[in-house]
């Protein structure tokens, strides 16, 4: 018994699914791309080329030719109708046996002003018969040349060819058309003198445009793959010089991917290409900095939740076994426990909250309120601190300041900042908070007169768990500052810090009072 495969209903047989072009053409490299498009550029370019030889040369031509043999006739016209020929009786003695015409006509053809190089000109009366015929051009299909056995040249001025067009002439006014016998063409214009009694014919050859297309159709293949040729090259060649700072670029993410975060590319552009380089270059310092500052978060985190479990477990541990029967003691080391317990519930809310600030977990409820009454509700609070410390806080607040934030993350920035204050707290015991009114806003500083940020320091206070030579060792979770920066640039405001070594530190953020403009 054989076994018989049957193809599920609806798939389509006998063909392969291939991938569209578009996503065929996006799986190649950038190299092959620009080789793909130069090369498709040259193919269009001399087919356009191609294509204007064939199809558009000779209509141009014509067209060129016409206009040039319709400014000939009208200055001819023109000349007629200027001279001073008596035209009565019969037309053809008027302008026939006036000399002085003839000569002035002969001398404008000699010396340029009526350029009649290869043309025939006709001249005819109300009689269609020949007035005078002027002819450089052999053969011509309107004059018949004959010649003789003495070597004279006889021509035959009155052709049924031109005396048909004559007729044509004085029965339309004008006569735009091309004329063909025993292969040889000739483009003819005719037109009339302002008075209807002579009819001006000019042709000229149109066998120039055949041989220019013959030569140009002979010329063009060689030329078409020699530039051809060219361009490939060109193309190789441009392609590898623009994708080599996008294979530095793509060796040094590869780099920084395994691990190397010292990686730096070295393009020497000044387009986008090198500016592309020059901001790879800063995010691989960031990210440099990022990880080092991640490491030593891993570090204080640590070394702060290691701390306080084992005080926890220490104390617990000395409860259970020695000083259970013992109430004093066994209540003094289960306050430490407690204390310690809370200690590490700040510090796990202080990173859960400046992840869900980053995160954009927590977005600001943006409302209108007075600042000046949020900084008096806040330092309300510190009275009992303060009192118990002997501090003193100054409120300088006494402007109504109106922004547009949310309230809940403005307070919380007042307490990081204030709380900071207090940690760094001069020898005075005097800590300050303003709200200072501006235009279209409200600056906000808490001031101390403690000893102050190393200029060194100062570029990374507001970084996660970042903390100076100086306040090492100091209690807090080392977060403040970082989800204050969250909130602020989540608002949008601005912010810094303004310190000197020996007496003490200024941190500022301005707020607006209108909502901040949405960017894409």
């Amino acid at each position: 018994m054989k076994n018989t495969l049957v193809p599920a209903a609806g798939a389509p047989q006998g063909k392969k699914d291939h991938p569209p072009f578009g996503r065929r053409l996006r799986q190649l490299g950038v190299r092959k791309q620009l080789i793909l498009f130069l090369c498709g550029v040259t193919l269009l370019t001399l087919g356009l080329v191609w294509a204007l030889i064939t199809f558009g040369l000779e209509p141009m031509y014509h067209r060129t030719i016409r206009r040039s043999l319709q400014n000939k006739a009208a200055a001819v016209v023109s000349m007629i109708d200027a001279s001073s020929s008596p035209i009565s009786g019969r037309t053809f003695t008027g302008l026939y046996f006036n000399e002085s015409f003839w000569t002035e006509f002969l001398q404008a053809a000699s010396d340029g002003r009526l350029d009649l190089e290869n043309c025939c000109l006709d001249i005819s009366d109300a009689t269609l018969s020949n007035v005078r015929c002027l002819e450089s051009l052999y053969p011509c299909i309107l004059h018949e040349s004959v010649s003789s056995f003495s070597g004279q040249v006889k021509i035959n001025v009155d052709t049924p060819e031109v005396v048909q067009l004559r007729g044509l002439v004085f029965t339309r006014g004008s006569v735009d058309t091309v004329v063909s016998s025993a292969g040889n063409m000739q483009m003819v214009v005719g037109r009339l003198t302002a008075d209807r009694q002579y009819a001006v014919i000019v042709s000229t050859s149109l066998a120039q445009i055949d041989t220019a297309a013959v030569v140009m159709g002979r010329v063009l293949p060689p030329i078409a793959i020699l530039l051809f040729a060219l361009n490939l090259l060109a193309a190789l060649v441009f392609s590898r010089w623009f994708t080599q700072p996008v294979r530095k670029l793509s060796d040094g993410a590869r780099q920084m991917a395994a691990g190397n975060y010292d990686v730096q590319v070295a393009v020497n552009r000044r387009d986008e290409l090198g500016l592309l380089a020059q901001e790879f270059n800063h995010m691989a310092r960031e990210v440099r900095r990022s990880a080092k500052l991640e490491k030593e978060i891993l570090a204080n985190v640590s070394h702060d939740l290691r701390t306080p479990l084992t005080l926890i477990k220490g104390y617990a541990e000395t409860v259970r076994d020695l000083t259970g029967g013992d109430e004093a003691r066994r209540t003094e080391q289960c306050n430490i426990i407690v204390d310690e317990t809370d200690r590490l519930s700040a510090l796990v809310n202080s990173v859960m909250e400046l992840s869900k600030v980053q995160s954009g977990a927590d977005k600001p409820n943006l409302i209108e309120f007075d600042m000046s009454a949020l900084c008096f509700e806040v330092a309300g609070r510190y009275d009992a601190l303060c009192d118990q410390n002997g501090w003193t806080l100054q409120l300088e607040a006494d402007h109504e300041c109106p922004v547009r934030a949310d309230p809940a993350m403005m307070e919380r920035v007042l307490h990081n900042l204030l709380g900071n204050a207090t940690h760094h707290i001069g020898e005075d015991g005097v800590f300050v908070l303003r709200a200072i009114p501006q235009a279209g806003g409200c600056r906000v500083e808490v001031e101390d007169h403690g000893p102050g940020i190393p200029p060194e320091d100062l570029p990374y206070i507001f970084d996660r768990y970042y903390r100076s030579r100086k306040d090492a060792g100091k209690s807090g979770t080392g977060l403040g500052l970082s989800i204050t920066k969250a909130i602020l640039q989540q608002h949008g405001f601005a912010f810094g810090v303004n310190s000197e070594l020996g007496k003490g530190s200024v941190f500022w953020f301005e707020m607006r009072n209108t909502a901040p403009q949405e960017t894409n």
